[in-house]
């Protein structure tokens, strides 16, 4: 179980206290168990800081508490605390990425919706880039157009194999499933099953995805199709 420790300090040594952290940091390479160190200060109180550091589990958070560069560093960091810091011990039960929970719900959309429908998880703005076009694809039209094709042609779904998360971001890694059933390229129906793996990054505004980034294996794709490779 994920486990998040609340480092609540008050100092007004904060240029120094950063920079303390900056040497944890160094001298903790390769030895340390925590996987993600936030500092916020208060908004109404210029020396106050909670700092919140997360950890596998529990008994990950020991180790690394029972390194001696942590101990070192923790008492240098009382001394540049106007008081003894207060320590609040969590275990999470709850860790919901919300704009991932959206680029799930994309792709495991994608195949059984109508066109009309992909405007549900775009924003009106939005903007897709994809190696097949010479530019980028601009607004919610454009990409229902584009949509609209690739169903035409193909019969397919998106398993989801990873996805990364950071700010406002979301990378997803997949791997899609088809069945060809109309021209593509030119290339007629040849009922195969195919499949294509590939990557896309996605920004979100409001819970939207308002910018797509795709890498795929096209080339892949048209061999499986007998274009390439014979």
């Amino acid at each position: 179980m994920t486990f998040v420790q609340l480092i609540d300090c008050r100092t007004s040594r904060f240029d120094e206290m950063n920079r303390l952290m900056d040497r944890w940091v160094e001298q903790t390479k390769g030895k340390r168990t925590a996987t993600h160190d936030i500092i916020g200060k208060d908004r109404s109180d210029s020396a106050h800081f909670i700092e919140i550091v997360e950890f596998p589990s529990y008994e990950e958070a020991m180790r690394n508490s029972n390194l001696p560069e942590t101990d070192r560093i923790f008492r240098e960091m009382i001394a540049l605390c106007e008081e003894t810091p207060t320590f609040t011990d969590l275990d999470v039960v709850r860790d919901e990425q919300l704009n991932v929970l959206a680029a799930r719900a994309f792709f495991q959309a994608m195949g059984k919706m109508a066109p009309e429908g992909i405007g549900e998880h775009l924003t009106d703005d939005y903007v897709d880039h994809d190696p097949s076009y010479p530019e980028p694809v601009q607004g919610i039209g454009g990409v229902q157009e584009q949509y609209a094709g690739w169903r035409a042609a193909f019969d397919f779904t998106f398993r989801i194999d990873d996805q990364l998360a950071q700010d406002d971001q979301v990378c997803t890694r997949w791997t899609w499933v088809a069945r060809h059933k109309g021209e593509f390229l030119g290339i007629a129906a040849t009922g195969q099953d195919v499949t294509m793996q590939g990557m896309t990054w996605q920004r979100f505004r409001g819970g939207r995805i308002c910018e797509s980034r795709w890498l795929y294996d096209r080339a892949g794709l048209l061999e499986q199709l007998g274009v390439l490779g014979q």
